[in-house]
């Protein structure tokens, strides 16, 4: 059943575009759309309150805090590592990602922020911790929860 409005529960599929700092970070543009059930925490919280009450077809503009977006940078989340614990063939680079494994196995993405002579210097943030992120959406289809 087609419903009207965005609201909890609902699955929507919506297009976007994000921009941070003027630059195109992610774009469900030329893609399927994201398909989400509003209130189930599968989006940004600042993301999921901009749809509320939108329309099918109905395009918005609109920015989310860091508060209501990835948080704050956590400085806990920056680390250094000893150049010696990284694969002997790597030559580390600023901005390069490597992976850790956490608990239960789970992969956590580390981004370099520097590189020093015996240490590298790593952050454990998400890349858009701290950053005012700037949705364009439209849209596609709402569609009632189960």
């Amino acid at each position: 059943m087609m419903i009207n409005n965005v609201a909890d529960g609902n699955f929507v599929k919506v297009h976007y575009t994000l921009t941070v700092e003027n630059k195109i970070v992610d774009s469900s543009r030329g893609q399927e759309p994201f398909e989400f059930q509003v209130g189930m925490h599968q989006a940004i919280p600042g993301f999921e309150k901009a749809l509320k009450d939108m329309k099918v077809g109905e395009k918005k503009s609109f920015q989310v805090s860091s508060e209501e977006g990835y948080g704050q940078e956590d400085p806990n989340g920056i680390h250094e590592i000893l150049r010696d614990k990284l694969p002997p063939d790597m030559e580390p680079e600023v901005g390069m990602t490597l992976y850790a494994y956490g608990t239960n196995n789970q992969c956590i993405p580390a981004r370099i922020k520097e590189v020093k002579k015996d240490v590298v210097v790593v952050n454990f943030n998400h890349p858009l911790a701290g950053k005012t992120l700037n949705f364009e959406v439209e849209i596609i289809e709402i569609k009632e929860g189960a």
